[in-house]
Order: C-alpha cells, then structure tokens, then sequence
C-alpha cells in the first residue's frame, strides 16, 4: 500500500499548542482552534498514484473529475472546499456539477474554476502533466483493486484536504462494518453471477467487486469463463444458463432497466434458479460501481441476498 506522508510544520504546531493553552474556554473556541490545527498540518506530502505530491496549504478550491472521490470528499469533511466536480458526480446531491469531464478532460476547462487541488482516478490525456505545467497539485486516486486500496485513498484525500482525522474515522467505520458483515454471513456454499451489463459482461474474483462478494463466501460462476479478460470476461448467455447461478445481481438496472423480468425473456434463462426463486438482486449501479465510502451500502445488499436465499 502507498504510505500517507505528511509534512509538519513542527515549529508552527508548537506554537499554536501554547497558544491554544492560553485561550478562552467559550463555545466557539474549539472549531477556531481545529481549524488552525488543521491549517497547520500543512505542508503535506501525499504519496498517491502520481508519486509523491506535496500540497503546500489547505486546499480551498478543490475540483474532483471522478465519482467516487467526490463522494469521498464529501464524506471527509472537504465538502466545502470542493468548487467543482465531473457531470458523473450524482452524489451527494449538494456536489457542485459541472459540464467537466473524467473521460475527456479539458485542461483550460479545469484552470477555469481555479483549482488549488484537482482530484482524478485516471490520467487521460495526460491531464495530470498539463496541469502540473501549470503548478496545479494533482492527486491521481485509481480505481482500487482490492480493499486495502480503497481505505488508502481515502486516508489519502483527507490528509491532502486537511480533514485527516474525519477520513480516518470515517476508515474505522467502514472496517468496523463489513468486519460484521462478513462475519455475519451464512455458511450456506451458494454461487452468483454480477452482471455488468446485458451484453453481457461478469466480474470475476480478482476484481474488487468481485472481492465483496467474496466476503460472504460466495461462488463466483464468472470465474470459470474461458477468457478472463482482466476481470472482467464477456460472457455467453449459454455459459450463464449452464452455471445456473443461485443469485443474480445486476449492476445494469439504471443505465439498462435491466430486471428479472427482462433476464427472463433471454434464451434459456427462464428457467434459471435464480429467477424462479426470486432471487435476482438489483443493485444500485453507481453504488455498485465505485469504490468510496458507499461500498459498505453495496456489502450490506449483498449481505442481506446472502441471508435471504440461504434461509429460502
């Protein structure tokens, strides 16, 4: 895992410590004194996919071109330094949506909202040098590929928003709660196929999603498609109808309305026992999709299928 590296100014923090002793006790001293402790934290080295990247004081103007991590700053705390993010970010519904791009991201576009701080999970058209040539700090934060990664990066933006503290608990809960989940799960051996879309293309086990799944001790049928194809193999409808999955989740119910209804109506999969028990699952996509603070709401609709079928 990437080290979180953060650079004090240890001369600046002693000070304020003693100034701090010196203070009065009223109400609104406390938020005044973690704000200048935040402040402080600063300079803060950042080791991200990027390398290492030093931010030299809090951001103020942070520009997020990816889902996740918007959701993420918002969950941190850096709700209220965000002046802008990607038209992909749908949550939450106060995220500042713009016209900007993850996919295509236009470099004068983003020097537009004058960014101290932009956050991307990809380095398309290699957005993070065009920016850096203009002395804008950039995080590349990309897609996680097993759990570990997943709290990393969010440590990470916390510490590079100065909210290390939030990000941190907010890491704690999430390790609390899919440490239940898994434990909580039924022993019951089942199998599950995740659809991507109605193409239709799986994940397998090595993918992150495919590591939630894992958790509760599920069979992936995904895993045995001839060709992997990174994790994520294109499958046949004939390979699905012989696996004969026990569940069903689809991640392809916004973008595609896809249902049970509709995977019933393909060839030879009416009769699948996932449909005929009822238990096809249709999950969130954009949940299901991303790696940020949601993923224990993901684990949780997984957990809860799990207990369904194996009591059924």
């Amino acid at each position: 895992m990437r080290p979180v590296r953060m650079a004090f100014a240890g001369a600046l923090l002693g000070t304020l410590a003693l100034a701090g002793c010196g203070q009065s006790t009223t109400p609104t001293a406390a938020p005044q004194k973690q704000e200048a402790s935040a402040d402080a934290a600063f300079p803060v080295t950042v080791e991200a996919g990027n390398g290492k990247v030093t931010i030299a004081k809090k951001p103020q103007r942070i520009v997020s071109l990816s889902p996740t991590h918007t959701e993420t700053l918002f969950a941190v705390g850096a709700g209220p330094q965000v002046v802008a993010v990607d038209a992909l970010s749908n949550y939450p519904a106060e995220a500042p949506k713009t016209d900007l791009s993850g996919y295509k991201p236009n470099v004068e576009a983003i020097v537009a909202k004058k960014p101290d701080l932009v956050i991307v999970s990809d380095d398309i058209n290699k957005v993070v040098a065009e920016l850096g040539k203009l002395n804008v700090p950039v995080l590349l934060e990309p897609a996680a590929t097993k759990l570990d990664d997943a709290y990393q990066e969010i440590a990470e933006i916390g510490a590079a928003t100065g909210n290390k503290a939030k990000a941190d608990e907010v890491v704690a809960g999430m390790k609390s709660e899919m440490g239940k989940l898994a434990a909580g799960a039924p022993q019951k051996k089942l199998t599950f196929y995740h659809e991507l879309d109605q193409t239709p293309f799986g994940v397998t086990s090595s993918t992150f999603i495919g590591q939630i799944y894992s958790m509760f001790g599920l069979t992936n049928v995904a895993d045995k498609a001839p060709d992997a194809a990174g994790g994520y193999p294109k499958l046949s409808a004939e390979f699905i109808a012989q696996a004969d999955p026990d569940l069903i989740f689809l991640g392809d119910v916004k973008c595609c309305q896809q249902s049970k209804d509709t995977l019933a109506k393909r060839p030879g999969w009416k009769s699948l026992s996932a449909i005929k028990n009822d238990h096809v699952i249709q999950l969130d996509d954009d949940i299901a999709s991303r790696w940020g603070p949601r993923i224990v709401d993901f684990a949780k609709v997984v957990g809860d299928a799990v207990a369904k079928a194996s009591a059924s």
